[in-house]
């Protein structure tokens, strides 16, 4: 520990995407570079059965994606954690440059910091030298209010605020943070703000203790705020949005501004109004309509490849759309997605390859010689599959090979397989 940093960074989703990791590589590098602490504080998702899945997963990104080990500060209940266990926690926090919470509950963070060390650690990291960075639902807790998401979305509690740890008081702001600002998740119902929607985000602000406003972060975007530079920024693809009394003023990717201007903003300074209240999503400036998730326009994006190549008659570039998706899911295997989009990218990705068998098998007077490319090349991703272990993946690509009428013989250790067509195909 020894940065003169202090920054503040807020992500509005995406913290171990591909998206945000350019963002946590500088801030890393504000904190010290290669000789940063970072640390993870597992309490969010601490309730979780797969929690040891996600702080491994966390770990691998930040080595794989990010290239700088990440420790762990594991606190994730308070309440049953010994004083040994604490004070270990509270000792790896405080010796961090760099400090990282993510997803889970918010509601379930503060009812288990809030009677710790870790908001008084938290807001001293960023009074005398580190970097705070909290995505999703730790980030929300961070306000003067905080968000009980689940309860209200999906329990159907009472509309209202919890207490949050104030942090942002340190920046000298007032405010209750919102990420998952732009969620088009709904589809047909408006889950913008985090899933409360316009019409609970009104109820919402009523409620505001006074002198407060809302600072909303899109998804997959970061707001950067430097304590020591008095500075703020956003970066990713989205906006930071500062809403008060329904009127809002929004921070366009790129953005840079004084933290005076952001107080001032928060205050009541030069905002607009905000759109009218309506059932679907409102339309912001220069973001179109449910903007899909980055990962969700990649899968979009992949397979319209394959299409154009399908319909080309073009087997290589029809396996290297195959390719290319494969790709993109071990690139963004680390995200902690809060809807079905990797079983929809997988299902995606057995389908490609069913219609490239069914390319394979079409009539031809020599079947072998027609089916051979797509056969191969089904095969090398196959091998590929296997000697990344991911068994699972190879038995289904063997068995969308059979379903077509191709019989696979897998040979001795170190022999290629080899394989034929089913009688009358």
């Amino acid at each position: 520990m020894g940065t003169a940093a202090r920054v503040l960074c807020v992500m509005g989703s995406g913290e171990t995407a591909p998206t945000m990791a350019p963002v946590h590589r500088d801030l890393l590098a504000r904190a010290g570079g290669e000789a940063a602490t970072a640390v993870l504080i597992d309490t969010p998702f601490g309730f979780q059965v797969n929690a040891d899945e996600l702080v491994a997963r966390t770990r691998d990104h930040f080595r794989r994606s990010i290239g700088h080990p990440l420790e762990v500060a594991s606190l994730r209940s308070a309440e049953a954690a010994s004083e040994v266990e604490r004070e270990a926690a509270y000792s790896r926090i405080a010796a961090a440059d760099y400090v990282f919470a993510g997803p889970g509950s918010p509601s379930y963070a503060l009812r288990q910091w809030r009677r710790t060390e870790v908001p008084r650690l938290l807001a001293e990291k960023l009074r005398t030298g580190g970097c705070v960075t909290f995505a999703s639902a730790a980030a929300i807790s961070l306000g003067v209010v905080s968000l009980p998401v689940y309860e209200i979305y999906k329990v159907g509690e009472a509309v209202r605020w919890l207490e949050g740890l104030d942090v942002l008081a340190v920046a000298g702001i007032r405010a209750a943070l919102v990420t998952h600002w732009d969620n088009a998740e709904g589809g047909t119902h408006d889950t913008r703000f985090c899933y409360m929607g316009e019409a609970r985000l009104r109820i919402l602000e009523e409620q505001l203790p006074e002198g407060a406003a809302v600072l909303g972060v899109d998804e997959h975007t970061a707001l950067i705020l430097d304590l020591a530079g008095e500075r703020a920024e956003v970066r990713g693809r989205g906006r930071a949005v500062v809403r008060r009394h329904g009127r809002e003023t929004e921070l366009a990717s790129g953005a840079e501004l004084g933290l005076d201007e952001l107080r001032a903003l928060l205050a009541g300074a030069d905002a607009r109004r905000a759109p009218a209240s309506r059932e679907e999503p409102a339309h912001h400036p220069g973001v179109p309509l449910a903007q899909p998730e980055p990962f969700t326009a990649l899968l979009g994006e992949r397979e319209e490849r394959f299409e154009r190549a399908r319909e080309a008659g073009d087997p290589e570039r029809m396996v290297a759309a195959i390719l290319a998706l494969d790709t993109t899911l071990e690139e963004w295997a680390d995200e902690t997605f809060s809807g079905d989009e990797r079983d929809r990218a997988r299902a995606l990705l057995r389908r490609m390859v069913t219609r490239l068998g069914e390319a394979a098998a079409a009539g031809t007077s020599d079947p072998r010689e027609r089916v051979a490319p797509f056969v191969d090349a089904i095969l090398g991703l196959r091998t590929r599959f296997r000697e990344e272990r991911r068994f699972e993946d190879a038995d289904r690509l063997r068995d969308l090979l059979a379903a077509c009428g191709v019989e696979v013989r897998d040979g001795r250790r170190g022999e290629e397989s080899a394989w034929e067509l089913a009688p009358g195909r």
